[in-house]
């Protein structure tokens, strides 16, 4: 009898342990899937959040988009370089490339807002002039979001065909020489392309790498002469090894529009 009330026992115990099993296991595996679901989630959010809104086009798209068409496109503004009589210039961009918006309608009052990192959507024309695509005759509203975008070493790209690519975005150039410019070949910078200028005129100045030439400049209205960057180039003497920074800008061929300077590291 005792025998046979602890087999009872015995295998009831056995059931409970193998209900508790599958219980713990179901568990398990409701948490794993609860777990999962909430990854799918957060990444189809991630892919939502970096959808342009109906009617904008991707970079992509403006990219192949046609010369004097309408183009609508979200960007983030990176710097600005002038704003005159209710017309603002400014350096723009987004994750897949960049956009320089000339002289698109903008009040005083909203140019003041226009600071780094700042959303905007924008509708204009494709435009170009002298080798540099440009949006005119735009408009625009501000828009939620921030992106500061960070400097793209192109360094080994100058002179290469893939250079243009990169045109307006924000970029780096590494240990570049400082070369002679002038008539008289012994000027680290001119005023002016021509030297005609005097302070407060555009800077322009010749970097070397790899056994090239490049002439780069310090664009006035961006970055005037009380800007560190204009200062650190009138100082600059011919041999000084030095990085930059700046905007891609175009102009019968490269010609960056440099914010700073620095020795080369």
């Amino acid at each position: 009898m005792k025998k046979k009330l602890a087999m009872i026992l015995t295998a009831a115990m056995a059931l409970s342990m193998m209900s508790m099993t599958a219980f713990a296991e179901a568990e398990t595996e409701t948490e794993t899937e609860t777990e999962f679901d909430l990854g799918a989630g957060d990444l189809v959010a991630k892919e939502a959040s970096a959808e342009k809104s109906e009617g904008v086009m991707t970079y992509a798209e403006y990219a192949e988009a046609e010369l004097d068409s309408e183009v609508t496109v979200e960007v983030y503004v990176q710097a600005k370089q002038s704003w005159w009589e209710d017309k603002a210039t400014v350096y723009a961009q987004d994750e897949d490339g960049a956009y320089f918006l000339y002289n698109m309608e903008c009040s005083e009052e909203d140019y003041d807002k226009l600071v780094e990192g700042q959303k905007i959507k924008v509708t204009g024309y494709k435009s170009e002039w002298s080798g540099e695509v440009e949006i005119v005759d735009a408009t625009f509203e501000l828009e939620d979001g921030n992106f500061v975008a960070e400097p793209l070493d192109v360094t080994e790209l100058l002179g290469s065909d893939e250079l243009i690519d990169h045109q307006n975005e924000k970029v780096s150039f590494k240990g570049m020489t400082v070369e002679p410019i002038g008539e008289e070949g012994d000027a680290a910078f001119l005023y002016n392309w021509d030297g005609s200028g005097t302070e407060g005129d555009d800077l322009y100045f010749n970097v070397s790498v790899n056994g090239e030439t490049y002439n780069f400049t310090v664009e006035s209205y961006l970055c005037g002469s009380d800007t560190d960057v204009y200062k650190a180039v009138q100082e600059l003497k011919v041999g000084d090894v030095i990085d930059l920074e700046g905007f891609l800008y175009w102009y019968e061929g490269v010609n960056p529009h440099i914010t700073a300077v620095t020795a080369a590291e």
